[in-house]
């Protein structure tokens, strides 16, 4: 009796791999894409409020990043966009102030009006950030709102915010320390992670 001949599964193998890892790299590509084209996009319309998403500030002092973003939301207040504001973030290391109180300290130095400025100082993410300040907007009686941040940073956000059912659109910062390409493309690809990361947790692990 002949012995039946084993197929060699390896190369099915290796192809069925590399296919898969191929599918995977270019989804990623297509996803910093995205980061990169939602980035450049400013759908500001009249809204109740402008949400500042949290950044790094120290005693009062906040970092350049931070200060960009509080920029945008002064002009957005001025111009008539917006009647109030809220500022992100909690107390971060080795600091005695909220991100959230020196970024208000920031925005009445600029002339806002600090009746006009609300606080949300508990969050250190940007999920908790959304997350907190729709729990005022909800308290205020504020239903429309401008999320304001980094250019990289507004595919995550805005999709977070869409995840907790706000009536939010996108207005990403006109100028930004990261201006290069060197600064541009690691921050586009940890974005593509921090968004996969962020819609599972809040999909299974709300």
């Amino acid at each position: 009796m002949c012995a039946r001949k084993r197929w060699d599964t390896t190369p099915l193998v290796m192809r069925l791999l590399g296919g898969a890892l191929a599918i995977s790299v270019g989804a990623f590509a297509l996803g910093v894409a995205d980061v990169w084209h939602f980035g450049t996009l400013d759908q500001k319309r009249p809204s109740d409020v402008a949400i500042v998403l949290g950044a790094e500030s120290h005693d009062g002092e906040v970092s350049e990043v931070f200060a960009e973003r509080l920029n945008h939301a002064a002009r957005l207040y001025r111009e008539g966009y917006v009647r109030k504001v809220i500022v992100c973030g909690g107390v971060g290391e080795d600091s005695t102030t909220s991100e959230a109180a020196d970024g208000k300290a920031y925005l009445v130095a600029a002339g806002v009006d600090a009746g006009d400025v609300l606080c949300e100082d508990r969050s250190r993410y940007t999920r908790e950030n959304l997350a907190n300040a729709r729990a005022i907007m909800e308290d205020e009686g504020l239903r429309t709102a401008i999320v304001v941040s980094d250019p990289m940073h507004m595919r995550r956000a805005l999709t977070i915010a869409h995840l907790l059912d706000m009536d939010a659109v996108s207005s990403p910062t006109p100028t930004t320390r990261y201006r290069t390409l060197r600064y541009k493309v690691p921050f586009a690809v940890r974005e593509v992670l921090w968004l996969v990361e962020d819609v599972i947790r809040m999909q299974f692990w709300p």
